[in-house]
């Protein structure tokens, strides 16, 4: 009998327990997004963090509030100010077609007969719906409704970014502040789970985490400098603070939101050749961030090519943008802990 109620006790401390976590994680469910991104910045920053808490005689909360506001300099205002201009350049984009619905379509460009296959439809095209004010209205409605959906949808999506870099931040403090003590505590709690092994399995999150990072400012800088040559090359003005914020919004998979507009810009001022040519430039750009991006994470982690690619596609399709960083984490440890656990097997036959 005194077996059976010991069970019983440990299985009602068990379902307590549990029922404790979950009632944290729902807790913390609003927040877990913001939780890991503050995570992630902290552990990638705490290097600087060191430093500017060693030049300040180890005041921590100084220290910690300093590189917060960092971190809001580096990442919530660039990103206010792109959002602000894009507003601005979408008030544009809709001044021009109010326009053209008053005024009607301007003379098509002359470089249209040019284009193969399709430059003389495109020029019978152009010329039907400058002679036809209704045609251009229906036209302009299908166009508009969608993009105009769209652009709600984006400007939520902004709004929230912006809500969880700032929450993110604020969070980062606080980790700052007290990352010693939190580093002791999640050592000592996975040690406690899965024993030894559970060091080097946080060695190697922390490693593939820093690698991620590495590799998402590398593709920044690679497909910044491949957009700002493809801006010279075209003549647009302006082209370093355009390459400038196509290597800030990299990280977010944003660069045809600077090279699109560029784009239709060339295209509006007759530059036609120009504009395909940007086009292509563009989507080449774009496309770099597919292959690059792997490539250099591959390299700073024990991870094949093909797995960190996995990893990122998985992760972002089954955790949205921070899946870019959890993918490749959770491959990594549990790379790690396939080889631990072979080489484990192994050694008794060598022996």
């Amino acid at each position: 009998m005194e077996g059976r109620a010991q069970t019983i006790e440990r299985l009602l401390g068990i379902g307590l327990v549990a029922l404790l976590i979950l009632g944290c994680l729902m807790v913390l469910r609003p927040f877990l997004v913001a939780l890991i991104w503050a995570g992630i910045l902290c552990y990638t920053t705490w290097p600087v963090y060191l430093r500017v808490l060693n030049a300040l005689g180890g005041r921590r909360t100084l220290a910690a509030f300093c590189c917060s506001c960092s971190l809001v300099l580096l990442l919530l205002v660039p990103f206010l100010l792109i959002g602000l201009s894009m507003a601005g350049g979408v008030q544009d984009l809709l001044g021009s077609i109010r326009g053209a619905l008053t005024d009607g379509l301007p003379k098509p460009p002359g470089m249209i007969h040019h284009i193969p296959f399709i430059g003389d439809r495109l020029h019978d095209g152009w010329m039907e719906l400058s002679s036809d004010r209704e045609k251009l209205i229906a036209l302009a409605q299908r166009i508009l409704e969608p993009v105009g959906k769209w652009l709600i949808g984006f400007g939520v999506v902004v709004a929230r970014g912006v809500v969880q870099i700032g929450l993110s931040i604020f969070i980062t403090f606080f980790l700052y502040k007290y990352g010693n003590e939190l580093s002791r505590w999640l050592v000592g709690l996975v040690r406690g789970m899965i024993g030894e092994a559970g060091e080097r399995f946080i060695e190697v999150a922390g490693d593939t985490i820093r690698a991620v990072v590495f590799g998402i400012l590398g593709t920044a800088v690679v497909q910044g400098i491949l957009a700002g040559i493809g801006f010279a090359i075209a003549g647009v003005p302006g082209a370093g603070v355009l390459a400038l914020g196509t290597f800030l919004l990299s990280p977010a998979g944003g660069p045809p939101l600077i090279w699109l507009p560029v784009t239709l810009w060339l295209f509006k001022n007759g530059s036609f050749g120009w504009a395909i040519f940007m086009l292509i430039w563009g989507i080449g750009v774009s496309t770099v961030d597919n292959l690059v991006k792997p490539w250099l994470i591959s390299r700073g982690t024990q991870l094949p090519f093909v797995l960190v690619f996995f990893g990122i596609v998985g992760g972002v399709l089954a955790f949205g943008f921070v899946g870019v960083f959890i993918g490749p984490t959770l491959l990594a440890v549990g790379y790690r802990v396939a080889q631990d656990w072979l080489i484990s097997k192994a050694r008794p036959s060598e022996d």
